[in-house]
């Protein structure tokens, strides 16, 4: 266990914070200032940690007041010196005895070393200042004499870049540096010492830190750095978030080159700008008219497809992504993957929707959607590549931050496990259904007849319910269509053979699944005597948010 000796000289809010964080179990042995009225010292006992002071006295040189520290410090066991606020420049009578000792600067180092960092960016002007932990170095000559040009100036361990906004103060300024800075920059060069992953070498005046690496080094995966930065410009505010009562704003990534909703134009100036749910809904539906290379149209409600369809027009697309369940997709997205062209748009128009995302349109589609005062057209541009790599979805004190499900499937890719095997039109249903079945919220069932769905059942906390709802949508809602003789798609395995049951029942004759039940045996017997055809994905595809 890595034991720090603490070196303030007021609150030592610093080390507070690692003391109560403990990163990488990293504790304390004892707390030194040279102020017997240093608020630290009280803050400290309350925390079970020992305290010493030592005054600066009248006549005391520098190097007799690092002595006494010395001394005083002598009766602990420590691995690790962390300095806050301790406003004395240490000589290397101090730094040769002690352990590797650190500092936070309240900036980003190089820039504005000294007293006033925080001041000083303020008057540079500069849009975005931060904090530094680095290692302290000797800034001292012979005589014990500060030399200006070598203060602050050891090896940097790590930074954290904090915003500058119009209207600053420097006490503001200061706040955030240490709240949002320096109370995340500190505990995790801490824990970087305590995991024995860090290697300074004062020579070289460099350090390096294995734990900043790739989380894996598979064949198969790049892996997930140890620290994201994330630094996104506001771009807009919106009326309001998920519901009225929450504020809300998007944010962009300049640096982003796919295909985006964020980034879309909005062709048509007069309508009202996109509300928080509109780009929700919007994301989901262009991410998933991105898995198809046919011309493919979808329509999303809530984030989850109503309909689904590829086919050899646009028109003909959505004309079946529509119909498999024209009730839920009134007010919904629309999503294109081939410029829009009039045929499509007159269909579009000819129900209410809230969005329509395309790569381009033709001039008689525009005039045909702009007829719809409040249907916002977003031209996506050319929908290329898929580059991002990342997902991410926030929770309350930090973020889940996965690859992106890039998965797709091909008739060679599948394991037939029932006594028939699968037509030819059935594995192409297959892959198509497992693709669009990506972007339904889990669990997730899906039918579908050729590259068109049938009925979807999403955001179950049962498989057999997400059964049920998709056969429900396709005999009540779907129009020219239904579960007779359709493909269901299932998102994770069946656990128990009643899912095939209901399948069954509803007509179903071919199953794609990814398989990997203690129960596999019961649910393939089930499906033989039902005469179903059933491959295994040997993937799951969850969505959960």
């Amino acid at each position: 266990m890595t034991r720090i000796a603490g070196m303030a000289g007021n609150r030592g809010r610093n080390l507070l914070n690692i003391a109560d964080r403990r990163p990488g179990g990293a504790e304390f042995a004892v707390v030194l200032t040279n102020s017997e009225d240093a608020p630290v010292l009280e803050a400290a006992a309350e925390r079970g940690i020992p305290t010493e002071v030592v005054p600066l006295e009248d006549g005391m040189s520098r190097r007799e007041h690092e002595e006494a520290v010395l001394e005083a410090l002598s009766g602990y066991e420590f691995d690790l010196v962390c300095l806050d606020g301790y406003m004395r420049i240490l000589s290397d009578t101090f730094l040769d005895e002690a352990p590797t000792t650190l500092n936070v600067h309240p900036a980003l180092l190089p820039s504005f070393p000294g007293m006033d960092a925080w001041s000083d960016a303020l008057e540079a002007g500069v849009s975005v200042t931060g904090c530094t932990v680095h290692v302290v170095t000797d800034a001292t000559d012979e005589d014990g004499a500060v030399v200006e040009s070598e203060v602050d100036g050891g090896p940097i361990v790590t930074q954290e870049p904090i915003p500058v906004y119009e209207g600053d103060d420097e006490d503001g300024l200061k706040a955030r540096v240490l709240y949002e800075g320096e109370f995340r920059a500190y505990p995790r060069a801490v824990k970087w010492f305590a995991e024995g992953a860090i290697d300074v070498d004062l020579e070289a005046g460099e350090v390096a830190v294995d734990a900043d690496v790739a989380s894996t080094d598979a064949d198969d995966h790049d892996g997930l750095p140890a620290r994201r930065l994330v630094s996104d410009d506001r771009a807009n505010t919106l009326r309001y978030g998920e519901n009225p009562h929450q504020d809300a704003a998007v944010y962009t990534d300049y640096t982003c080159d796919e295909a985006s909703v964020v980034h879309a134009d909005q062709l048509n100036e007069g309508a009202k700008a996109l509300s928080y749910n509109n780009y929700n809904d919007a994301d989901g539906a262009l991410n998933l008219i991105k898995e198809f290379d046919e011309p493919a149209a979808a329509v999303i409600k809530h984030t989850n497809p109503a309909g689904c369809a590829t086919a050899d027009s646009l028109a003909e697309a959505y004309e079946k992504a529509l119909s498999t369940d024209p009730m839920s997709a009134f007010g919904g997205i629309v999503a294109l993957n081939r410029e829009c062209d009039a045929e499509t748009a007159e269909q579009i128009v000819d129900s209410f929707k809230e969005v329509v995302v395309a790569p381009g349109y033709t001039d008689d589609a525009l005039e045909v959607l702009f007829e719809k005062e409040n249907l916002r057209v977003l031209d996506v541009g050319e929908l290329g590549e898929r580059t991002e790599r990342f997902t991410e979805k926030p929770l309350v004190g930090g973020r889940l931050v996965q690859e992106r499900d890039l998965q797709s499937i091909s008739a060679d890719d599948l394991e037939v496990v029932t006594e028939r095997e699968p037509t030819d039109a059935e594995l192409e249903t297959m892959a198509f259904a497992w693709q669009t079945l990506k972007h339904v919220k889990s669990n997730g069932i899906c039918f579908a007849d050729g590259t068109e769905t049938v009925g979807i059942g999403m955001g179950q906390v049962s498989r057999v319910d997400a059964v049920r709802l998709a056969a429900m949508k396709a005999d009540e809602h779907a129009e020219g269509k239904d579960a007779a003789g359709a493909v269901m798609a299932s998102d994770a395995f069946f656990p128990f053979p009643d899912g095939i049951e209901e399948a069954a029942e509803a007509g179903i004759e071919a199953v794609v699944q990814p398989g990997g039940s203690v129960n596999d045996e019961d649910v393939i017997e089930a499906a033989d005597e039902h005469g179903m055809a059933m491959a295994f994905t040997g993937q799951r595809s969850f969505r959960h948010d």
